[in-house]
C-alpha cells in the first residue's frame, strides 16, 4: 500500500484554468453544466470557412474512401478576436493563425481565474508552454499577398505560446509542444518540470485547436475511421469511428507554497506526468497497449500512490474500433486489476461531448477532472449505456461513468488520471489530486 499525497512535499499545483468549447462555451460554469448534463456539442462543419463541402461529402464516392458526416465540434467564436485588446493591429491579426488568436483570450481567463493580473506581468519571470499542430490556416506564404510580412510570425507554430509570453510580458520558457493529440498534457509535463527546477517561478499550460482547413476530414474518410453517425462514442460498442472538434484549455501551475503564500486557490496536485512511445512495430499511427500499459505503470509509480485511490480515469477515448479496445486493454490491467470490482474507478472521454479537439483534448480532459473534483461529483460521459464488448466489464474495477454521480473522497483527497494519445506515436499520461478542503463551484 502506498502513502497518499499528504505529506511535507511542495507540490505542484493547478491554482486557475478557463476553456473555450464548442456550442459558444467560454467559461468553466458553462462547460461544467455541458458535462453534467451530458450535452453533445456537436454541430454541422462550419459554413463560413470556405470549405470544398460538395467534394467532401462526395468522397465516400471514391474507392477505399469513407463518408464524411456533416458533424463537429466547432468554436462558434473562432473568427472573433479583439486585436487591439492585446496590442496587435487589425492587419496582423488577420494574419494571425486563430489557434493563436484563442490561445491568447483563453490563457488571460486562466490567469484572471487564477487571482493573477494579466496586465501586471510585465517581466514575470513565468513559463508558457502550449499544445498545438499545424492546421493549414491562410494563403501560402510564398506568394504576394495583402498579408505578407506578418505570415511569418502568423503561421509560426512556435508563436502559439509566443503570442502570449509576447502580449504578457513573460520572460520564462516558452514553447509550442507539437506531439498531435498528446501535445496538451505534454506541454502540461513540460511545464510542471520546468517548475519543479526552478526555470520559472510559475507556468501557463495548455493546448489550443482551430481546424484552418479540412485536412483532418479528408484523411481519415481515407482511412475510414470517422463517425459514419456523427456521434463520437468512446468505449461503446457501436463506435464506428471519431469525431473532428476544437477547443482550447489553460491551466497555472506553480509550487504549492506559493500558492498558498499569495492565497491562491488549489484545483489540484500534479502527482505526476509522464510521456513514452511507441517504438517502432505497428504502423505509426496504429495505437499501442503495450506502450501505454508501460507509461500507466510508470506515471503510478512516479505519483507513489496506491491506484486503487483514483477514482477518475479520463480517457483518450476517441470512438474508433482500432484504438478504443487497445486503450481499454491498457487501463484493465493497470487501474482495472489494482481495484475492487464494486469500487472501481469511472472511465469516460470528454470526446463524447464535443468530438476530438486534438492538439487541446489532453487539457479539456484534464479540466473536466479538475472540475468534477471541485464539484465532488462525475461527470456522465455520453453513450456509456451500450459498453464496448471487447472488455468483460464484470470481471474488471472499471465501469463507464454512465450518470452524474457524487465521488467520494479517499483521505481527503478525490484522484483522476487524464490520458492522451498521439497520432505520431508520443503518448502522456497525468495523476492528480484534488483536496476536499477546498473544494468549491468553479
Amino acid at each position: 500500500m502506498r502513502r497518499s499525497v499528504s505529506g511535507n512535499e511542495d507540490h505542484i499545483v493547478i491554482t486557475g484554468m478557463a476553456v473555450e468549447a464548442p456550442g459558444g462555451i467560454d467559461t468553466l460554469g458553462e462547460f461544467w453544466s455541458a458535462l453534467a448534463e451530458s450535452r453533445e456539442l456537436i454541430g454541422p462543419l462550419p459554413r463560413d470557412r470556405e470549405w470544398p463541402l460538395d467534394e467532401l461529402f462526395a468522397l465516400h464516392r471514391l474507392e477505399g474512401w469513407g463518408a464524411v458526416p456533416d458533424a463537429g465540434g466547432f468554436l462558434t467564436g473562432a473568427t472573433e478576436f479583439d486585436p487591439q485588446f492585446f496590442g496587435i493591429t487589425p492587419r496582423e491579426a488577420i494574419a494571425m493563425d486563430p489557434q493563436q488568436r484563442v490561445a491568447l483570450r483563453v490563457a488571460w481567463r486562466a490567469l484572471e481565474h487564477a487571482g493573477i493580473n494579466p496586465g501586471g506581468l510585465d517581466g514575470a519571470e513565468a513559463a508558457c508552454f502550449m499544445g498545438a499542430s499545424v492546421t493549414e490556416y491562410g494563403p501560402r506564404a510564398a506568394e504576394v499577398n495583402d498579408y505578407n510580412g506578418y505570415r511569418v510570425a502568423g503561421t509560426a507554430l512556435g508563436a502559439v505560446a509566443g503570442r502570449i509570453s509576447h502580449s504578457l510580458g513573460l520572460v520564462g520558457p516558452s514553447v509550442t509542444v507539437d506531439t498531435a493529440c498528446a501535445s496538451s498534457l505534454t506541454a502540461l509535463h513540460q511545464a510542471v518540470a520546468a517548475v519543479r527546477e526552478g526555470e520559472c517561478d510559475w507556468a501557463l499550460a495548455g493546448g489550443v485547436c482551430v481546424m484552418g482547413s479540412p485536412g483532418a476530414f479528408y484523411e481519415f474518410a481515407k482511412n475510414n475511421a470517422l463517425a459514419t453517425d456523427g456521434h463520437c462514442r468512446a468505449y461503446s460498442a457501436g463506435a464506428t469511428g471519431t469525431v473532428w472538434g476544437e477547443g482550447a484549455g489553460v491551466v497555472v501551475v506553480e509550487r504549492e507554497s506559493r500558492a498558498r503564500e499569495l492565497g491562491h486557490r488549489i484545483y489540484g496536485r500534479v502527482l505526476a506526468t509522464r510521456i513514452n512511445h511507441n517504438g517502432k512495430g505497428a504502423p505509426i499511427v496504429v495505437p499501442s497497449a503495450r506502450a501505454q500499459e508501460t507509461l500507466v505503470r510508470k506515471t503510478i509509480a512516479a505519483a507513489d500512490i496506491d491506484p486503487a485511490l483514483v477514482g477518475l480515469i479520463e480517457g483518450h477515448g476517441t470512438g474508433t474500433p482500432v484504438g478504443d479496445p487497445l486503450e481499454l486493454a491498457a487501463l484493465c490491467d493497470t487501474y482495472g486489476a489494482a481495484t475492487e470490482r464494486e469500487r472501481g474507478p469511472r472511465l469516460g472521454s470528454v470526446k463524447t461531448n464535443l468530438g476530438h479537439a486534438q492538439a487541446a483534448a489532453g487539457a479539456l480532459g484534464l479540466i473536466k477532472v479538475l472540475l468534477c473534483g471541485a464539484r465532488g461529483q462525475i461527470a456522465p460521459s455520453r453513450y456509456a449505456d451500450d459498453p464496448a464488448d471487447s472488455v468483460q466489464w464484470a470481471e474488471t474495477g472499471l465501469r463507464l461513468a454512465d450518470t452524474l454521480e457524487t465521488w467520494p473522497a479517499r483521505e481527503g483527497f478525490r484522484y483522476g488520471a487524464v490520458s492522451s494519445f498521439g497520432v505520431a506515436g508520443t503518448n502522456a499520461h497525468a495523476i492528480v489530486a484534488m483536496p476536499v478542503a477546498e473544494e468549491i463551484h468553479a
